[in-house]
């Protein structure tokens, strides 16, 4: 256990989210926890984390969520690591949770200057049924903005996308927006 490497996450601490400032210590060994000198709460290594409850190893956690999206099927992680199907889905719910708290945190509220930014939609297919997903990305840097999913492919995912890209602008200045064809995407951007 390392008090240097902590933080407060107490959102009402004056040393909120700010490491190495001494008011870190340790509060139980055995549990793991440690205490802010400044407010005065306690909490675990894991608190803020997609972890934060959990009583499973992080790692076996980490392995599970990093399966998932390559594919693997959901009865052979069953099989392999002797967990139920159900936890392997709140581990799945919970990881997709946290990092939409992350991107928004990280992303949307930094107010980025976008410069320029590509917007794509992509058409998936599952059992029965037909889902778009349009993303955007900024260029430059590759930062991922973040997407929109929608049963149909129309102007309401369009506006969707743009007002989610705007979130992440710094301004809203003058943009270009260019369309591959696709009547639907020609909108109007409203400052």
């Amino acid at each position: 256990m390392n008090a240097g490497e902590q933080f407060c996450s107490n959102q009402h601490c004056p040393k909120r989210s700010l490491k190495k400032q001494g008011n870190i210590t340790i509060h139980d060994r055995v549990r793991q926890r440690y205490r802010c000198k400044v407010c005065g709460k306690t909490f675990s290594e894991r608190t803020g984390t997609v972890f934060e409850g959990l009583r499973k190893p992080a790692g076996l956690v980490l392995i599970v969520v990093t399966l998932l999206p390559w594919g693997c099927p959901i009865q052979a992680i069953v099989a392999a690591f002797a967990l139920d199907e159900r936890t392997i889905a709140n581990w799945r719910d919970r990881a997709g949770q946290h990092c939409e708290k992350v991107h928004n945190s990280l992303v949307v509220q930094q107010r980025v200057d976008l410069q320029h930014v590509q917007l794509d939609e992509i058409r998936a297919k599952g059992v029965g049924k037909v889902i778009w997903l349009a993303m955007g990305i900024m260029v430059p840097t590759r930062l991922w903005l973040g997407g929109v999913v929608s049963p149909t492919r129309d102007r309401a995912l369009a506006d969707r996308l743009l007002n989610l890209v705007r979130g992440c602008a710094k301004t809203t200045g003058k943009v270009l927006v260019c369309v591959d064809g696709w009547t639907g995407g020609r909108l109007i951007l409203k400052p």
